[in-house]
């Protein structure tokens, strides 16, 4: 019988739905943006999920079954996003590092790369999740599986979910599930990828470090630079496909881009699982102003730098919250 009771309970789920939906966002971007490598595809398959999750919320009843049936829509908005793309990756697990240092021309599009995600997914007030599997190595490792073995290890491996729960989300068998999670720490064990090298990061950050990086950027001293790298070290900036390696190059190819980078500015940030970056503004020619370039993410170990990624694309700035460009005339700290 539909009694007042009934109906009242009915319209509380419905207006408390949208502050659920909202709850989960950020969880959400984290596990989307693990199985499609981009933060671009990963916010808005996350959008896609929210209205479809917003139009049929009524028909789950149970509140408990409510967090698994929305990730079932999450996981089938990916898979169908993921049909057909090919495999992204980082410039060093695609080709040897650059023979002759030139400036950069050789590009390839948005969706050939894996891209950094703002500091705040994954908010660790809503989950528990290992830092280390928003490294961007790691991210590049996941890209190897097929779709639906990445989702299943995500849940499992990353998420803690049981077999049972992710079973209920990806509407798989139990057995089905448990093999395909030993199929994908295989595949996992058996890769090859240069960038596994970056897994090795110091347990604390150096901010002094992150500071002098940022001084010597802005004030384009080379020698500066140079004497922050490990004896191998080097850099990559997506979208090229050049990527540079030992200090000799790394000399050479700061030259090469002296032009384009002196006078930039740099504001602190925070990526892939609340790790220091920093978002560079390059001179934009107008007296004073500077638009955005690329974010740095500096890859640490024993103290210096290992690697840095320059992801070079404006719309990145926009999905970190940041400013659409500076005043060159103001005063930026890097501790502020």
């Amino acid at each position: 019988m539909y009694t007042p009771r009934r109906r009242e309970r009915e319209m509380n789920q419905k207006h408390e739905s949208p502050d659920r939906l909202e709850e989960w966002r950020s969880e959400l971007t984290g596990y989307c943006y693990r199985m499609m490598g981009s933060i671009f595809e990963a916010e808005d398959a996350v959008q896609d999920t929210m209205v479809r999750a917003w139009q049929s919320w009524d028909r789950v009843r149970q509140d408990s079954s409510r967090k698994a049936w929305v990730y079932r829509i999450a996981t089938n908005t990916c898979l169908d996003r993921l049909r057909g793309a090919k495999r992204r990756a980082l410039p060093m697990d695609l080709s040897e590092p650059a023979a002759t240092i030139t400036e950069p021309k050789d590009n390839l599009s948005r969706d050939s790369w894996i891209w950094p995600a703002p500091g705040h997914v994954d908010d660790p007030g809503h989950i528990l999740i290992s830092r280390e599997t928003l490294r961007l190595s790691f991210i590049a490792l996941l890209q190897l599986l097929p779709p639906r073995q990445r989702a299943v290890l995500i849940l499992q491996e990353v998420f803690r979910w049981s077999a049972g729960e992710t079973a209920i989300a990806l509407e798989m068998t139990v057995a089905a599930v448990n093999s395909a999670l030993q199929r994908a720490r295989a595949t996992m064990a058996r890769a090859d990828l240069r960038s596994e090298e970056l897994q090795h990061e110091d347990a604390e950050v150096d901010e002094g470090l992150i500071t002098r990086y940022v001084e010597a950027f802005e004030q384009y001293n080379i020698d500066a630079l140079l004497a922050l790298f490990q004896e191998n070290g080097s850099l990559s900036m997506p979208p090229f496909t050049m990527w540079v390696q030992g200090s000799s190059d790394l000399l050479a190819f700061y030259n090469t881009t002296r032009s384009h980078c002196l006078g930039s500015r740099m504001l602190p940030v925070r990526a892939n699982g609340n790790r220091p970056a920093v978002a560079q503004y390059v001179p934009a020619g107008a007296e004073g102003r500077l638009i955005p370039w690329a974010i740095h993410i500096l890859e640490l170990n024993q103290g210096r730098i290992a690697h840095i990624h320059h992801f070079i694309d404006a719309e990145l700035f926009i999905r970190f919250g940041l400013p659409a460009g500076l005043d060159a005339t103001e005063d930026f700290s890097i501790n502020r």
